[in-house]
């Protein structure tokens, strides 16, 4: 056996061609798992066939750059947050962002309202904790104004993520802000529309509403970060009963790891697959929501 073979049997075999959407690593003001080198290395080791890097405090189109030209088996791909650190909700950055290749353009994270909110409420030490304190006295990013109606800013975002061509993802934004948002981003042609970690406390979708936009044709992350221990927001049987609920083809797994104290976002996305095959999803299943799914989205 040589020693590919030898890495891909660390993993389970459906990971071969897969992609994993939401991951972080280094460089990044808060500590990570591995380097984005290490990440890829992992990936390709795996088998798969892609990822897309996030960060809260950077952009990473350029980092996917680089190293789609040093490894361009790997459909390696990043974008821009919306956050303070990288100038808000900002037609202007996510201009430049798409310009110099933004595969995915998000929604506030952790300068949003929602986010402020609901930290606010459950203190967690294990995110977030750069080596000198943020400052996020301003974090409270919302896309809607005062008359709860989407924001003008935000508009010119959404057209030009729709020139684009270019993925919407929802971020930390409240279910309200993303239900408002999903039928504004349909309104100037966003066709590709990700519903992040649906399923997390941080800004948890309520089952009907992820229905609600599954029909509307986004794809809903079902995030194995909400099953462990830093958030136990729902238990694996439960997220297999919401992806039998909503249908394979509107899911999307991904593990939201990164953080050093979880394992490698790779090895996440194994024991995930493993653990849902183990509650009656089946391959097909898994092979669509890692796979098919994951390349309409990106391509």
């Amino acid at each position: 056996m040589n020693y590919l073979s030898e890495a891909q049997s660390l993993y389970h075999p459906l990971l071969k061609g897969a992609y994993e959407l939401h991951v972080h690593s280094s460089p990044s003001a808060f500590p990570r798992k591995q380097t984005d080198w290490e990440l890829v290395e992992e990936a390709k080791e795996a088998g798969m066939k892609g990822l897309v890097i996030k960060a809260h405090e950077g952009a990473t189109y350029d980092r996917a750059a680089l190293i789609r030209q040093q490894m361009p088996d790997m459909n390696v791909y990043g974008g821009l947050v919306c956050n303070l650190f990288t100038g808000g909700l900002s037609s202007h950055s996510v201009d430049m962002a798409l310009r110099m290749g933004a595969k995915v353009i998000w929604m506030p994270t952790i300068s949003a309202e929602q986010h402020a909110k609901y930290f606010a409420e459950y203190r967690q030490e294990r995110f977030f904790n750069s080596e000198t304190s943020l400052d996020d006295s301003s974090s409270n990013l919302t896309i809607l104004n005062e008359k709860n109606k989407v924001k003008d800013e935000v508009k010119k975002i959404l057209y030009l993520i729709a020139s684009y061509d270019a993925i919407l993802a929802t971020g930390h934004l409240s279910p309200y802000e993303v239900d408002i948002l999903v039928e504004e981003a349909r309104a100037f042609g966003v066709k590709r529309i990700l519903i992040q970690h649906a399923d997390l406390g941080i800004a948890k979708i309520p089952m009907d509403l992820q229905e609600k936009l599954a029909g509307q044709g986004c794809y809903i992350e079902k995030c194995y970060l909400a099953c462990g221990e830093d958030f136990n927001n729902i238990t694996v049987p439960q997220m297999a009963d919401s992806i039998q609920t909503l249908g394979s083809e509107s899911c999307i797994l991904v593990t939201d790891y990164g953080q050093p104290h979880n394992p490698p976002p790779v090895q996440g996305l194994s024991e995930f697959v493993t653990e849902l095959i183990n509650e009656g999803i089946s391959e097909e299943m898994i092979r669509e929501m890692i796979t098919t799914n994951p390349e309409s989205l990106l391509f």
